[in-house]
């Protein structure tokens, strides 16, 4: 008997996660569904997740989105990184740039090259031969004929939405504005529709769940088992508040390591978003939300909140008729600001593989098995700056220090540490010089390089890195500061 077809998809919920999934959809694949999203005004967004990655610009490319107007719109700024400060030690700091540091070969990243100079004494910090990190600590930002930056976004959350919002009604998306109070399944335990407060039945064939940390359909009604690792992660709150900008906004996101847990910093051309990320077994909220307000510059918009979350993931985020997108999806603390990159990847999947004729086995466990495998290698990358540190000033850092690890974690650092070595592999968006930056950046040096970089003769071998470090300075000099760049390609819309 055939399946059931699929053209009738309901989204539950708004925010960047479902307005995401609806513009997607509608533009790139929709010509044959009928889309709604239904959300409530009554109902608030998480709405912190205000920095991106790299990897952000993929759908806004797909959906052919303007960059000037996106920018204008959610008073954009330019990241090309983010700047640890305080991880490794109390008054050090570090930046994990994006793209390339140096050039490598073959059989070995420029990290192999940069440790044969230090060992000739001919080395420079190994931050001045990354084009990225350097013009972030320059303040600078411009668009390169030649070796153009790699580079991501910082935005307003509640105006991206409105964005999306825009393109995805335009695109024929339905909004259907409701409290749904009640979820019910037909007799296979598909889901079969949902019903609003006011009564009103919405009925699909699919369902993509947006709700969050409320995980509505996919825990709620479908209870599809949760992965809790608060036991490598134990930060389980966060304390968020905006304020006006009060200087020009820097191309970078601060992370600032506090005794409990950090603090983020993420500027916009208007304001600014702060945030405190922290371990409640370690900090009561009262201490947390005044210790981030006494490091705060501008005035307070908004009034603090305190989100409470636990870390971890649905290891089937497709379960039956339904897809989790976003936090009910899972949550992992934006550390490295991969909360939109995970809704981005989950909607581009989904629409790879979207159930046309019917939900099938294989499909539903391809997903997963792809979601599960990133969210794990986020979940690694992220546990790596709290387990490698050298602070001794409270228990919260002794604890991350000396937890045990995922075995996949420790693999990859005693392969740096022996080797100098680091493999990307498939499905893992942190590629070699993202691992390596935050491992050295954290003080974990390896003890020797691969011995291709022996082929040089040592003059051919100075003469290299020279090089890379002035292709550096040139790159960096032909750039405008920061807020130049963006009062002339994208200044904010304040009317929107």
């Amino acid at each position: 008997m055939d399946k059931p077809g699929v053209t009738n998809v309901v989204i539950v919920g708004g925010g960047t996660a479902g307005w995401s999934a609806a513009a997607g959809l509608a533009q790139l694949i929709g010509k044959n569904l009928n889309i709604s999203l239904v959300e409530s005004d009554q109902i608030g967004t998480v709405g912190v997740g205000e920095a991106t990655i790299p990897t952000f610009l993929l759908l806004h490319r797909l959906l052919q989105i303007n960059e000037a107007e996106f920018l204008a719109a959610t008073q954009g700024t330019i990241k090309l990184g983010i700047s640890f400060e305080n991880w490794k030690a109390i008054g050090e700091k570090y930046i994990h740039a994006f793209g390339f540091t140096g050039q490598g070969c073959w059989a070995a990243g420029f990290q192999h090259f940069w440790l044969k100079g230090r060992e000739l004494g001919i080395s420079d910090d190994y931050s001045v031969y990354s084009p990225e990190l350097m013009a972030a600590r320059a303040g600078r930002f411009g668009f390169l004929k030649q070796d153009p930056l790699n580079y991501a976004y910082h935005l307003d959350a509640t105006r991206y939405a409105q964005y999306l919002r825009r393109r995805a009604e335009q695109a024929g998306v339905k909004r259907i504005e409701g409290r749904i109070v009640t979820v019910n399944q037909d007799a296979s335990g598909d889901i079969s529709d949902v019903v609003l407060e006011s009564g009103q039945k919405v009925e699909a064939d699919f369902f993509i769940d947006c709700s969050g940390l409320a995980a509505l359909l996919i825990d709620k009604t479908l209870a599809s088992p949760f992965e809790d690792w608060s036991h490598w992660l134990p930060c389980d709150r966060a304390v968020a508040v905006q304020t006006s900008a009060d200087a020009d906004p820097i191309p970078y996101t601060r992370s600032i390591a506090h005794p409990f847990g950090w603090q983020w910093r993420i500027p916009l051309q208007h304001r600014v978003g702060n945030g405190m990320v922290f371990s409640s077994s370690h900090v009561s909220d009262d201490v947390a939300t005044e210790t981030l307000l006494s490091n705060i510059s501008g005035e307070r918009l908004i009034e603090p909140r305190v989100i409470r979350f636990r870390t971890g993931q649905r290891r089937a985020s497709w379960t039956r008729n339904c897809v989790a997108i976003g936090l009910a999806a899972g949550f992992l603390e934006p550390l490295e600001s991969t909360s939109i990159h995970l809704i981005q990847r989950g909607i581009v999947r989904l629409m790879q593989i979207f159930p046309f004729g019917g939900v099938n086995e294989a499909d539903r466990t391809e997903f997963n098995r792809q979601m599960s495998a990133e969210f794990d290698f986020i979940r690694d990358f992220i546990i790596m700056h709290y387990h490698l540190n050298e602070r001794t000033d409270s228990d919260f850092w002794t604890k991350c220090r000396e937890m045990p690890i995922p075995e996949s974690l420790q693999h990859r650092l005693e392969l740096f540490r022996e080797s100098g070595r680091v493999f990307q592999q498939e499905g893992d968006i942190f590629g070699e010089n993202s691992w390596t930056q935050v491992m050295m950046g954290q003080g974990l040096q390896p003890q020797s390089y691969h011995p291709i970089v022996d082929m040089m003769g040592d003059e051919e071998f100075r003469r290299f890195m020279l090089h890379q470090k002035q292709k550096v300075e040139a790159a960096v000099s032909q750039l405008p500061s920061h807020g130049e760049f963006l009062s002339r390609y994208c200044p904010a819309d304040l009317d929107l």
